[in-house]
């Protein structure tokens, strides 16, 4: 693991020796006598952590030099936490310091176990900040409501919504369960504009099939038994806006066949009605199935998947998207413990179990886990057993699991390659997944070998 960077200024020679020998195991250690050689250390490392003697060079009995070096640190790296040594008489200087934005102090002679503690409870504090800085940058650069990521795959995400929120084509948006398709679906519709008309989802799979066809156009009056009075469908309600149509891979085929021809005519008829209504709204689709494989197998119109796919993003799972993991959890934490006593931070253990952990449930289990752990965590760390998980031969049990996961992930792969003879869509299509998911598996696994021997 890569050490944190520790920039030691101290014009004192045998007392700089000292500490850099002492702290060399925790930090990377950057010694520096006066402020020149400082400020060059600074701008090429960017330390996280500082230790500072206010009496330096060219008048060591005056803090004036030091105070001026403590103000150009912390406008060059305002979040690097700065320990400001001094001697027995410079307490007073020592609160000064710390009033213009150094962290903590510690009075000469150094004693070097007290000096580690300091140091380990500033990096902490660090830590916390800087994570929330990422998690704020995150936020604004990405322009859209509620979706956070840093990593390749979601910047793909981002970049296509941003290219498709200013046309009206549809959009088919796919990915696993829980892994954020109607953020993405909600992100276009904001950035579209149509953001200030109705953004109306509906989920095809949730809706009874013989309520979904009233539910979708309307109905009229006596249309059916129950049917007491004329009513809009979630189409009319999206009049001007966009319909987000969620789980699209469970609407019935003779549904999808007035689907297509609101798609095709932009008019509907409500369910007993005798005119048409001229309809001005976007669609957006979701599914967490293959549509191209039902397309295959007769359970969904080929001219419709090609109707909603004019353009198509695909949402990576959370497994694959690195560094995102940790970012999502630790904003999640800031969300659900703003309104706790106390605010929660995640301990070393549980960033871990988080890394190594498969999420299976992609985003939506990570929130829940982390909401839980609001809940269950007694002090203001969160570990492992807060989130849900088992004691440390649990968690060995998850690596286990995610490796057996990888091995037939990798078998079933290399199978359907060599059964299609090196066909990647062929291949993908029998496996159910994109052909952006099989390059990336080919990749992930080293497997361009098996490609060019099918």
């Amino acid at each position: 693991m890569q050490k944190h960077k520790l920039l030691i200024i101290e014009d004192d020679d045998t007392l700089r020796v000292q500490m850099q020998w002492a702290l060399a195991e925790m930090y990377d250690v950057l010694p520096a006598a006066e402020p020149e050689a400082a400020l060059q250390a600074l701008q090429s490392a960017q330390p996280s952590l500082v230790t500072l003697d206010l009496g330096l060079p060219p008048n060591p009995s005056d803090a004036s030099a030091g105070f001026r070096l403590l103000g150009k640190i912390l406008q060059h790296s305002p979040l690097a936490k700065i320990i400001v040594v001094t001697g027995n008489s410079g307490r007073e200087l020592a609160m000064k310091a710390i009033s213009q934005g150094a962290h903590d102090f510690m009075v000469k002679p150094v004693d070097i176990d007290e000096l580690k503690i300091i140091l380990k409870r500033a990096l902490y504090i660090h830590s916390l900040e800087s994570e929330q800085a990422r998690v704020q940058h995150a936020r604004e650069s990405r322009d859209f409501e509620e979706i956070l990521g840093l990593s390749a795959g979601m910047q793909d995400v981002f970049s296509t919504i941003r290219k498709v929120a200013a046309t009206d084509v549809p959009v088919l948006v796919t990915g696993e369960s829980g892994t954020g398709k109607e953020l993405v679906a909600r992100a276009i519709h904001h950035d579209s504009i149509r953001k200030s008309r109705p953004f109306v989802p509906i989920n095809c799979g949730a809706i009874p099939e013989t309520l979904l066809e009233s539910e979708l156009f309307g109905h009229e009056r006596g249309a059916f038994t129950g049917a007491h009075a004329q009513r809009s469908g979630r189409i009319e309600m999206a009049q001007g806006g966009t319909l987000f149509l969620d789980e699209i891979a469970d609407l019935p085929l003779p549904l999808q066949v007035k689907v297509l021809r609101f798609l095709q005519d932009h008019k509907i008829e409500r369910v007993g009605g005798r005119g048409s209504i001229n309809m001005d709204v976007r669609v957006v689709a979701a599914a967490n199935k293959c549509l191209k494989k039902l397309v295959m197998e007769g359970k969904f119109r080929e001219d419709l998947y090609y109707r909603l796919g004019v353009v198509n993003i695909e949402v990576p799972p959370l497994r694959e998207r690195g560094e995102d993991i940790v970012l999502l959890a630790k904003a999640f934490l800031n969300r659900y413990s703003a309104t706790s006593p106390r605010q929660k931070a995640l301990s070393a253990e549980a960033v871990d179990t988080i890394n190594a952990y498969n999420w299976p449930g992609n985003v939506r289990e990570l929130e829940n886990r982390v909401r839980r752990a609001v809940t269950f965590a007694e002090g203001s760390l969160v570990r492992p057993s807060d989130l849900g998980f088992g004691p440390a031969d649990e968690t060995g049990q998850n690596l286990d699991l995610k490796k057996a996961k990888e091995d037939l992930e990798l078998k079933f792969v290399q199978m359907a390659i060599i059964k299609h003879n090196g066909n990647i869509s062929k291949a993908a299509e029998e496996l159910g997944l994109s052909r952006p998911t099989v390059h990336h598996i080919i990749k992930k696994y080293n497997m361009l070998e098996s490609v060019r021997k099918g």
